[in-house]
């Protein structure tokens, strides 16, 4: 079987097995399109795969049924020379070089929640058109606080990409909800939060939205910030969400957070969250770097030196490694992860989420918690070498 093969095989069980959050398309091969996605939604009952087609900044929609989806997965697949494929929990990605030389990564994960028969499905949504389903109409009293949207609920050109972020954030919100307590109040922290674009709508889609008591601390170095968000959250009555000015290593340990957000936190700022909740136990954490400065000097691989000559490609290998190692060092403290899209890469160029979920199976004193423990020290050995010992934030 080939690799294009495997991915369409893959593809067609997790459409058939209602796993598909969604399957995106790019890097034109022959097609006339430059992106295509393919979600799942439900239509007058009865799922389909909703595909939106990207071409001179205008989407054309359609529908398919599932008879249609083979077809059309299999001519995608050869008209794009890079396919990510993102499941309930897990995501493949498959790649095919100017030379023809085919990759597909991922494949065993999606393979072992296909035969999971425990694993949650995708929560169908009704409708086919994205802007009929955004989670946010544009018309929430916070966006208008946040001079987002205008006083009749109307976006600011300038801001429809801040508008669709936010939209999509929410979506991953929305898809680590069933590892959340369900009934108990949340207790949510943002660490190095800023001026919480992102923060005001967990809040609002928490407590207007699923209805649910939301306990949220915002923490960030920036005094101003903290002063804008407290007044902004006064303004908007949002009484459970509170900001402290000070070093996010300082927040109160004396609760375990059930959320753990940490939105475009500089270099090692986004590290010492990480550390922050792993070591609190935090049951999700979602994590969107910015910034690789702290590893880029610090690459010590000789086999790696075709690469780490040329600066910039140094600085793209680092990003690449930094993440990676944060999501060995969150599995080897118990966590499931996956790097992931954060929102459409004309929007923001910072555009990976880390997401990192609670293992219950986990227990620190077995022979899966040393093997997992190895494999972090051997990639830190692999990337550092000599110095490896000496990196930050080291288990």
């Amino acid at each position: 079987m080939t690799t294009e093969e495997c991915l369409l095989d893959l593809a067609e069980r997790c459409v058939y097995a209602s796993l598909l959050k969604k399957i995106v398309f790019s890097k034109p091969r022959n097609s006339e399109f430059h992106k295509i996605e393919g979600v799942l939604r439900k239509h007058k009952e009865n799922a389909v795969l909703a595909v939106s087609c990207y071409k001179d900044g205008k989407v054309f929609h359609r529908q398919l049924s599932f008879s249609e989806v083979f077809a059309f997965l299999e001519e995608q697949i050869f008209a794009f020379d890079r396919v990510n494929l993102l499941a309930a929990e897990d995501s493949a990605s498959f790649s095919r070089g100017k030379k023809g030389k085919t990759v597909l990564l991922g494949k065993e994960k999606i393979e072992g929640l296909l035969k999971n028969e425990k694993t949650f499905s995708v929560a169908l949504t009704e409708g086919l058109n994205d802007a009929k389903n955004h989670i946010l109409s544009g018309n929430e009293p916070f966006l208008k606080e946040l001079g987002i949207a205008d006083k009749n609920g109307r976006i600011h050109d300038k801001k429809q990409a801040k508008f669709r972020q936010i939209n999509r954030f929410l979506e991953h919100i929305r898809d680590i909800e069933p590892y959340l307590p369900q009934e108990e109040p949340l207790f949510i922290y943002d660490l190095c939060c800023g001026k919480s674009y992102l923060s005001f709508a967990v809040y609002h889609y928490f407590v207007h939205i699923k209805k649910k008591q939301v306990d949220m601390l915002g923490m960030d170095l920036k005094r101003d910030c903290m002063e804008f968000c407290a007044a902004t959250a006064k303004n908007l009555g949002f009484s459970g969400m509170r900001f402290e000015t000070g070093d996010v290593r300082m927040a109160p340990k004396d609760r375990k957070p059930h959320l753990v957000l940490s939105l475009h936190a500089c270099d090692i700022a986004t590290d010492i969250v990480l550390h922050f909740a792993a070591e609190a136990g935090a049951e999700v954490i979602l994590s969107t770097p910015c910034c690789h400065r702290n590893l880029t000097d610090k690459i010590q691989n000789d086999a790696l030196s075709f690469v780490t000559d040329s600066p910039r490609l140094k600085g793209k290998l680092a990003e690449v490694f930094t993440d990676a190692l944060r999501l060995k060092r969150l599995e080897a403290k118990g966590y499931k992860t996956m790097a992931m899209e954060l929102t459409d890469p004309e929007n923001t160029p910072k555009n990976t989420l880390l997401r990192a979920v609670k293992d219950k199976s986990f227990r620190k004193d077995s022979a899966k918690a040393r093997a997992l423990e190895e494999e972090y020290r051997a990639a830190l050995r692999f990337v550092l070498g000599k110095d490896a010992l000496d990196y930050p934030f080291e288990l």
